[in-house]
Order: structure tokens, then C-alpha cells, then sequence
């Protein structure tokens, strides 16, 4: 996937999209097309929703990616929309074990498998 792709949802239904994050690690935000600031903004079937889809990711990024752990946020600050980031995170990545918003690590080049192949199966799983 291109970096000039990151606006251009890799899965949307009626209810929600997902964005790639442009990063070193396997990372997606879900969005709910509704317009909340909060998940406590949401009805009820649009928090199920977002929960069964953060939940899906991250089994889908468990599966395909193995990782030492599975980071799961949703500040807002910057962005005051509601949103979920589901990122993949290795001992070796940058900045393990730092959120990817705190300070760097090392110098790290992670060999993982294609993004375009995860984003496959979880449209997949998805479905």
C-alpha cells in the first residue's frame, strides 16, 4: 500500500471504515461513519460494532503477524473523532517498549509480512 493510499479506506461497510496508520508496524484505525466524539456518544449497535472489528483486527493481526504484543488506543486528542487503533507491536520494533507515541528505541527494520496480504484477510474476516 501506498503512503498516498492511507486516506483511502482498506475496509468499509455502512456502519464503519478502517484507515491504515503509516508506520513501521502492522497498524489500522476504525472509524465509525456516525460522527462521535466519544464511544459513549455511540448507540449500542454502533459500540458492538466497533468492538467486534477491533476485536477481528486484532485476532487477524495475531494470526498473520505473530507479535509480542497487540496495542489497542483511542485518545483522540489530535483528532477529537472517535477511533480505535489496533497496532501490531514486536520486542524488536522502535520503540518497544514505549507506545509508538513515546520516544524511540533504536533504529529498527522490521521484516514482516506484506500489509496488502493482512489487508486481504481481514477484509475476509470481515465480510
Amino acid at each position: 500500500m501506498e503512503t498516498n493510499d492511507i486516506k483511502k479506506p482498506i475496509f468499509e461497510n455502512e456502519m464503519l471504515y478502517i484507515l491504515k496508520e503509516d508506520s513501521s508496524i502492522p497498524w489500522v484505525k476504525i472509524f465509525p461513519k456516525k460522527e462521535c466524539k466519544e464511544l459513549s456518544d455511540c448507540d449500542k449497535s454502533i459500540q458492538d460494532i466497533l468492538i467486534n472489528t477491533m476485536i477481528v483486527a486484532q485476532k487477524a493481526m495475531i494470526d498473520f503477524y505473530n507479535p509480542t504484543k497487540i496495542n489497542i488506543a483511542m485518545f483522540g486528542n489530535y483528532l477529537p473523532k472517535l477511533h480505535i487503533h489496533v497496532m501490531a507491536r514486536f520486542k524488536n520494533d522502535s520503540h518497544y517498549p514505549e507506545p509508538m507515541w513515546g520516544r524511540k528505541q533504536r533504529e529498527s527494520s522490521l521484516n514482516l509480512p506484506s500489509f496488502n496480504d493482512f489487508i486481504q484477510i481481514l477484509q475476509e474476516k470481515l465480510k
